[in-house]
């Protein structure tokens, strides 16, 4: 089985071919420098598609988490609950505020964090007197995590959310754009994202006064003075003209990717979704899931395959696939710190061992989904009775 075309990326970049005309008038303009008028366009158009009050736009969305947590004050000795399976950038910004994570499993269901494990979490940190200063809920792989019981969970304590949506700009809850229900929300903006402007992300809230304390910081915390003034500590954190300028146009085709990214997804499920031992991450039915990256598990017993054998088939064909994300609680980094399960055991931890995700790129072609699928077949051997 060989194709002569080039490698099958998981999630490549995808351009309009109107990046570049907005790219001209930043370079016509000499608006090269951070900041300038598409930084200041792009943060009102991406309020106005998740219809927040306000955005800031940063250099990623690593930086939007991290100044997140320092505008609800977290500092050293505090800790914050974090959903367990994600990117490590997700938890990364707790430690820059010398805090400490306390990881959350997910529900076997959207594969977000689970309403059961944070209740666990929040008993004990009441019962032992150190309530969290901040809730971080990730929404995975394009679908937003049912926030109804986790929200009143957090009120209930009086603790605020902060909503990692970098994969799951477009998708909604309950009618309403995925990272718009915790008192701040961050999108992702790198390459292999929805949209990308290469690298850079956006903090998103209801509350304007935070949201100018965070430009404030974002761009070294420089006092209204002639000369270079500062009184608190800043950050180099600000998106550029040109890396706005991209995403401006990136954002016009947004609904278009998730249409196309949504169709990729019903490839794969029409061709897949009927072989035993295999089961596709569901679109849960109080919202849309963008289908940022189609995510499957593998039932190792059924199919007589790992995850690992069928990536490493899969990488004969030069095809990209990757496992679904090490939870942050098995990380060498976060070994040591508290984690609360859903139930009896971890749902993160088998999610894990036996989940893949396949290329699922706006550009990726029919013919070379079919090949994929074709190859992924191969990988599969099932056991004989």
């Amino acid at each position: 089985m060989t194709k002569d075309a080039g490698r099958i990326y998981l999630s490549s970049p995808h351009m309009s071919g109107k990046e570049q005309q907005y790219v001209d008038d930043a370079f016509q303009s000499n608006w090269i420098a951070p900041l300038g008028p598409h930084v200041d366009a792009f943060e009102k158009e991406i309020a106005n598609y998740v219809q927040s009050a306000g955005a800031v736009a940063m250099c990623s969305g690593t930086a939007a988490i991290h100044l997140s947590l320092r505008l609800l004050g977290v500092g050293k000795g505090d800790t914050v609950f974090c959903s367990t399976l994600t990117f490590v950038a997700s938890a990364n910004p707790i430690l820059y505020q010398g805090a400490e994570p306390v990881f959350i499993d997910s529900e076997p269901m959207s594969w977000n964090m689970s309403p059961v494990a944070l209740k666990h979490a929040f008993v004990h940190a009441d019962n032992t007197g150190k309530l969290p200063k901040a809730v971080i809920v990730v929404n995975l792989y394009g679908q937003n995590a049912d926030m109804d019981p986790l929200l009143a969970l957090c009120n209930e304590y009086n603790v605020p959310v902060i909503e990692d949506a970098a994969e799951s700009l477009g998708a909604t809850y309950r009618n309403k754009a995925s990272g718009t229900f915790g008192k701040f929300g961050i999108y992702s903006f790198n390459g292999n994202k929805m949209i990308t402007t290469s690298g850079g992300g956006m903090l998103v809230s209801n509350d304007l006064e935070a949201l100018e304390k965070a430009r404030f910081w974002a761009t070294q915390a420089r006092d209204s003075a002639r000369h270079y003034e500062h009184s608190e500590v800043g950050y180099n954190y600000r998106l550029s003209n040109v890396l706005a300028a991209i995403g401006r146009a990136q954002l016009q085709v947004l609904e278009d990717r998730i249409t196309a990214r949504r169709t990729v997804f019903e490839r794969y499920y029409s061709e897949l979704g009927d072989i035993d031992g295999i089961r596709f991450l569901s679109e849960a039915s109080y919202g849309r899931c963008t289908r940022w990256l189609t995510a499957l598990i593998i039932d190792p017993t059924k199919l007589g395959v790992s995850v690992d054998q069928v990536i490493d088939e899969l990488a004969l064909y030069n095809i990209e696939a990757r496992p679904v994300w090490k939870p942050m609680h098995l990380q060498p980094l976060f070994k040591h710190y508290l984690y609360f399960v859903h139930g009896d055991s971890s749902i993160s931890d088998s999610l894990f061992n036996n989940g893949i995700c396949l290329p699922s790129g706006s550009n990726l072609t029919q013919e070379d989904q079919k090949f994929v699928i074709a190859c992924f077949k191969r990988a599969i051997v099932q056991k004989k009775p």
